[in-house]
């Protein structure tokens, strides 16, 4: 990776200048056709555009030089076809500009969509889900506007530009030359705008993306920050990254401050230059009085059209730095999955594993365990002892730093996700409704379940409130619908776990949020119908494991003990002691 691209531990990549122009000439050649249609009706509007001026600076040499009315009429005429011409042509021009953007836009938000879900669950928790929201709202949406908006006009600007800067050219040389000379201001100011400007916003969207992860870490973790008194810190944290975005965003209104000005006095310099030497020119007769109208009526069009650009320049550089932020998401280090072949056996093997978490010590210090195919292991400890890391090494989630984690015989990380998903699943405290009814949050799970096996599942996992709901599993979940509580939504996570139908199954306090009596009552549900599956119990309640086959307890990132429920309790060690603890012994 580049310097660029080699974000701060825990964030996210941002594309390369260079990577991110490889990315959209892709994209255009998506399109090339659209993309074509759209610079040739540019380019025949601009042209229609020219014949206006050349024609008024015809009819005062004519007239100068004797033409009659008709003359003038027909050439007026001429004025106005043109005019007619190029308002179509623009027309046409930008309606197939739009619907290029809308179509490159739809390719870029489904490969955000695509990229996203792809993402290491680890890559995500570390980056903050603050910092990828944003990639896929607010910049998303700034891309979306340069392609709909800035796009077209820049291109159409620029084509007219060229044929203006051409058509001065060809009527006086020197009248043309002096002009171009004229607006060099806007030359110098415009790199100096860009030598600045990209770094400028990648810092404005590095600040709205702190900004946005603590707005809605502090929303997501409420109770927790009025539980502990949090309220004076999380309220300063959040002034703190308020700041930083003002700074920011303050920065660039004052590269804008600078730029404009000097824009806005490079459009007279032109006009005035062309009047000035046009009439030392006329009076020794070197150019005609319609060749310097026509020079500074072209000028005079060319401000329009370069006022478009450098108005659009802005957005262009906030497009930019947007686009590279959303093309960061696909330079995220994934494990490389090599293709290990299908596991022999449902058999997990962990066999010297060392973990540490990015730019920290190690949390698992050479762990060995094998657990059996249908074996029901619950791995307990005090907190910190890295019970949760190792859940996350079984299903594939984390990679270890040395050693290796393999299900039938085949490393987890040669496993591609979804052939890993078949054989180990985790479920965690965490729980997420999905937007949509009852029935499209289980079907995720398994696409062709019929409403019969849903209602056998959701009794499964002891789910007693769906009678209760307005529409049963047409129930629309979520904001505008119908919402769950914790605990409905930790069974509704656990039925969908159910129909996946792994052959192991690791619960990380899987049924934390619900209350000790629903909590018993469910994992005894499961274990019925799990039963002949691999379950992997990580919990502080310690009957989980009295019901286990054995019991794995950690210890400051080792496996200190491994034996059955009555074992441990016979060698009197730190398992006795826990469970003496727990009793209130």
């Amino acid at each position: 990776m580049t310097a660029q691209t080699e974000a701060a531990p825990g964030r996210l990549p941002i594309a390369e200048p260079a990577e991110a122009r490889r990315a959209a000439v892709r994209l255009v050649r998506q399109d090339g056709r659209a993309v074509t249609a759209m610079l040739i009706l540019n380019g025949l509007a601009a042209a229609a555009g020219l014949g206006g001026p050349w024609l008024l600076g015809r009819i005062i040499d004519d007239v100068r030089g004797g033409a009659g009315a008709g003359h003038v009429d027909r050439l007026a005429l001429g004025i106005l076809c043109f005019a007619l011409a190029q308002l179509f042509l623009g027309r046409f021009a930008r309606y197939a500009a739009h619907r290029f953007g809308e179509r490159t836009l739809a390719r870029i938000r489904e490969r955000f969509v695509d990229r996203s879900l792809a993402l290491p669950a680890s890559v995500v928790e570390r980056a903050g889900t603050g910092d990828l929201m944003t990639r896929g709202t607010a910049d998303v949406a700034t891309v979306g506007t340069t392609l709909r908006d800035a796009g077209p006009e820049v291109s159409v600007a620029l084509v007219q530009v060229l044929l203006i800067l051409a058509a001065m050219l060809a009527v006086n040389p020197f009248l043309g030359i002096c002009g171009v000379l004229c607006l060099s201001g806007i030359w110098f100011a415009t790199r100096w705008y860009l030598r600045r400007a990209h770094a400028g916003y990648l810092a404005e969207g590095a600040a709205n993306s702190a900004l946005a992860e603590i707005l809605t870490s502090t929303a997501a973790g409420a109770r927790t920050v009025e539980a502990l008194s949090l309220q004076e810190r999380r309220i300063a944290a959040a002034a703190e990254a308020v700041e930083r975005c003002r700074v920011t965003r303050t920065h660039t209104l004052n590269l804008r401050t600078v730029l404009f000005p000097v824009v806005e006095f490079s459009y007279i310099a032109p006009v005035a230059g062309i009047l000035l030497l046009g009439g030392a020119l006329r009076g020794s007769g070197a150019v005609t009085t319609g060749a310097v109208v026509a020079c500074a009526l072209y000028f005079w069009k060319l401000a329009e059209p370069l006022d478009k650009v450098l108005l659009w320049l802005d957005q262009l550089q906030r497009s930019n730095a947007s686009f590279a932020r959303v093309e960061g998401i696909g330079q995220v280090d994934a494990p490389v999955v090599t293709g290990g072949g299908e596991p022999v056996d449902d058999r997990i093997d962990v066999v010297g594993v060392r973990y540490a978490y990015q730019g920290e010590r190690d949390v698992l210090h050479g762990v060995d365990l094998t657990v059996h195919p249908g074996e029901r292991l619950a791995v307990v400890g005090p907190s910190g002892a890295g019970k949760s890391t190792l859940g996350r090494l079984l299903a594939g989630a984390e990679v270890p730093r040395t050693g290796r984690v393999t299900v039938g015989q085949v490393p987890v990380t040669e496993l591609d996700p979804a052939q890993l998903r078949r054989h180990v699943v985790l479920v965690s405290q965490e729980h997420h409704v999905f937007l949509g009814t009852v029935r499209d949050n289980l079907l995720i799970a398994a696409p062709t379940a019929t409403d019969q096996e849903l209602h056998a599942v959701l009794a499964a996992v002891d789910v007693d409130w769906m009678d209760e709901l307005p529409d049963g599993l047409d129930t629309e979940l979520g904001a505008g619908g119908h919402r769950l509580d914790a605990q409905q939504a930790q069974q509704l996570a656990l039925a969908r776990v159910v129909l996946a139908d792994p052959h192991t199954l690791i619960l990380d306090e899987a049924t934390s949020l619900l209350d000790p009596t629903t909590a018993r009552h469910t994992e005894r549900s499961l274990e019925a119908v799990l039963k002949g599956r691999t379950v992997i119990a990580i919990a502080h309640r310690l009957h989980t494991a009295h019901d286990a086959d054995r019991v794995a307890v950690m210890d400051g990132g080792r496996v200190a003990e491994l034996g059955s429920h009555s074992e441990l309790l016979a060698a009197g060690g730190g398992y006795a002691a826990l469970w003496k603890s727990w009793h209130g012994a």
